[in-house]
């Protein structure tokens, strides 16, 4: 069974920082990509930053210049960096895995967490 357990979220004043982590655990899997998705009050979820398994990161327009992905594979986790955070960046931050299982992919999401930027 794959778990994505999250952390690093929190409130910080606009033009602050945090980083966010994610690491997957389980069994007889392989990374295929990783993401961040974010879901504020009212609004649809979107895509922040992805990363793949050789290292081709995607940003929103929105967050490029503030936010840097990355990923520690050894480790099954990935990692996003926000500076310089806005108040239009509070939403709950979800953790997204594509994963291989041999031949077969499947996607997972973590429980999320709440970044709050006050102004």
């Amino acid at each position: 069974q794959v778990q994505l357990v999250e952390s690093g979220g929190g409130l910080v004043q606009a033009g602050g920082s945090l980083r966010l982590s994610c690491a997957a655990s389980g069994n007889s899997f392989s990374i295929n990509a990783m993401g961040w998705y974010r879901q504020a009050p009212g609004k649809q979820r979107e895509l922040v930053a992805s990363i793949t398994s050789n290292e081709n990161s995607n940003y929103a327009d929105s967050v490029k210049g503030r936010f840097t992905i990355s990923t520690d594979n050894a480790k099954s986790t990935v990692y996003l960096q926000m500076n310089r955070l806005k108040p239009d960046d509070t939403a709950v931050y979800y953790c997204s895995a594509l994963l291989n299982f041999g031949i077969q992919q499947r996607r997972y999401w973590g429980q999320g967490t709440q970044v709050t930027v006050s102004s």
